[in-house]
């Protein structure tokens, strides 16, 4: 049997950053959705049940921050934030993220830090 693949949620409000995820988290053999801002990735969360988030802070309509907040009253689904302001990491860890990494960040460190969290390794 094989095992279903995990579902990870992209939210970011640049396009270019998006598409990069996207690719290298299906060719790493994830599902991917994706969200532009946080009103959109709320409402992709309850209709989509993402194994796992990757959030940024910074973007129009509700920001990261305010994604942690609502999201936390009622789930502990992983999120992993980033931002370009590495001054942000401490609110976003006392909000609930699970991991925080700085814009620009490598690529291949999200992916390990994701199956880290997916697979506990």
């Amino acid at each position: 049997m094989t095992q279903a693949k995990k579902k990870i949620l992209v939210v970011d409000d640049e396009l270019a950053i998006l598409r990069i995820l996207k690719v290298k988290l299906r060719v790493c053999g994830y599902d991917v959705v994706t969200a532009l801002d946080g009103r959109q990735a709320l409402d992709i969360v309850r209709s989509e049940c993402p194994d796992l988030i990757v959030l940024d802070i910074i973007m129009p309509n509700k920001d990261g921050f305010e994604v942690l907040r609502e999201l936390r009253q009622s789930s502990r689904l992983p999120v992993i934030v980033f931002s370009a302001r590495p001054e942000n990491a401490q609110q976003a860890y006392s909000l609930g993220a699970n991991v925080f990494l700085s814009k620009p960040f490598d690529v291949d460190e999200l992916v390990r830090r994701i199956a880290s969290l997916l697979d506990g390794g």
